[in-house]
């Protein structure tokens, strides 16, 4: 665990000076334009491309050394960050050079996730990969919640500069924890890319895989569903506690919300979930069904809070069972293919329900709940009627499809049992580099 604990806290600071810098450009652009689509499109620049570009990622990912991939994607995510700084220190700045930029450095971070799976899966014993990946939560879920509020008071009291220089230092922190570590290499990397060679014939083998073992595929499917109600939810939960309550007070649900998810981290990388990881998964699944319903029940921030708190608790024990799931069961000579291919489906869902729960809470929701709708005679009697309870009603909705996808996965016997269905791979031992030494690649 010790090599794994160093590039974590690498990659951990990393996230926090990239999470500093994309709060203040979108603030600098908000200030000097006053366009919430413009400064919308800082989050699309910063998630879209890393998705699209997914399934190549993980193919350079297999064929590199996993150490190398990292240090690509810090080198390349920071070299975005300091053209932005030497643009900006010049008076050149530009709109479209800021989303430009941080769309070329989405494209180095694309490599990111499943390097730092991958790498898991090669330094960390099978037994504590449900720590390992409650730990590797823990650190983004921190950086959520810190990022904001270190940007908002280094913004307001040294700019923009500042926080562009803190930024480049945590790329060069990461980097040098890099150095100092050694990644082993899986077997047979070689031998697992089809003939040809090309990128694109060797993304197709992570999909084979994923394709030939059914419980995965589930899996992968009951993650997009429940992805899909996480990003309905981002969208929601603002016009639904704005319809009885203030924006501080908004701000006070969501802040408990976040509390929630570090808790769930924290408990995931102490314990190391369930012993069945399915279970957990399930688990977790009909919990923030359950809580989906509480939360729409009434205009209530206590009601609301409560259910922020335990939906997104349950989050990073979901995430944690079903990453220690595919960690243990793909051969690692594919796992940046695999894992790359895992993260592009299941994130897919989040913008399409960005997309679609604006419009179906507008124009299907609250018109049904309105005081003369057509279910304020009967749903309306239960839920109220008025401004936000179209909004509560799609939080049931949502609750309900959570829970019915749980019972559609049960189902399958495949995704239930496989654990025992698909084979665990064999990790070699790791061998770690001394204390200053710089490893080869």
């Amino acid at each position: 665990m010790r090599i794994f604990l160093v590039v974590w806290f690498g990659q951990v600071i990393s996230m926090l000076g990239s999470g500093l810098t994309s709060f203040a450009l979108g603030v600098r652009i908000y200030e000097q334009t006053r366009s919430a689509t413009l400064f919308a499109l800082v989050t699309l620049s910063i998630l879209l491309p890393g998705i699209l570009i997914a399934p190549y990622a993980g193919v350079l990912v297999d064929r590199w050394d996993r150490r190398r991939a990292l240090m690509v994607n810090d080198g390349g995510t920071g070299l975005c960050t300091a053209l932005i700084g030497l643009l900006f220190w010049s008076g050149h700045l530009q709109l479209w050079e800021i989303y430009l930029l941080l769309a070329c450095g989405s494209v180095f971070h694309g490599l990111q996730y499943p390097a730092y799976s991958a790498s898991m899966a090669m330094l960390v014993p099978k037994e504590q990969l449900g720590r390992a990946s409650g730990l590797s939560q823990m650190g983004p879920i921190a950086t959520l919640v810190a990022s904001p509020l270190l940007a908002a008071a280094l913004y307001s009291r040294v700019g923009l500069s500042a926080i562009l220089l803190t930024d480049l230092s945590t790329f060069a922190f990461a980097l040098l924890t890099l150095a100092l570590v050694r990644i082993p290499r899986p077997q047979g990397a070689a031998a697992a890319r089809p003939a040809g060679g090309s990128v694109h014939a060797e993304a197709g083998v992570g999909w084979r895989f994923i394709r030939s073992h059914p419980g995965l595929l589930g899996l992968l499917v009951l993650l997009f569903a429940g992805n899909f109600t996480m990003g309905a939810l981002q969208v929601l939960l603002g016009p639904l506690v704005l319809s009885f309550a203030t924006a501080k007070a908004l701000g006070t649900v969501m802040a408990i919300a976040s509390a929630g998810m570090f808790l769930g981290s924290v408990v995931m990388a102490a314990t190391g979930g369930p012993r069945s990881k399915v279970v957990g998964i399930l688990g977790a699944l009909v919990l923030q069904g359950l809580v989906l319903l509480l939360g729409g029940l009434q205009p209530s921030l206590f009601l609301v809070s409560t259910a922020g708190f335990l939906y997104l608790f349950g989050m990073p024990i979901l995430n944690g069972c079903n990453q220690a799931i595919w960690l243990r069961k793909v051969p690692h000579e594919i796992q940046g293919r695999v894992l790359a291919l895992y993260r592009m489906a299941t994130w897919a869902s989040i913008p399409l329900a960005n997309l679609l729960a604006g419009p179906l809470t507008d124009y299907v929701f609250e018109p049904l709940l309105a005081k003369n709708g057509a279910l304020a005679g009967s749903v309306g009697q239960i839920l109220g009627t008025g401004r936000g309870r179209g909004a509560g009603l799609f939080f049931i909705v949502l609750g309900l499809s959570n829970l019915a996808a749980v019972v559609v996965a049960a189902q399958s016997s495949h995704l239930r049992r496989v654990e025992e269905e698909v084979p665990d791979v064999q990790r070699p031992e790791p061998r770690e580099v001394p204390a200053g030494a710089v490893a080869a690649s």
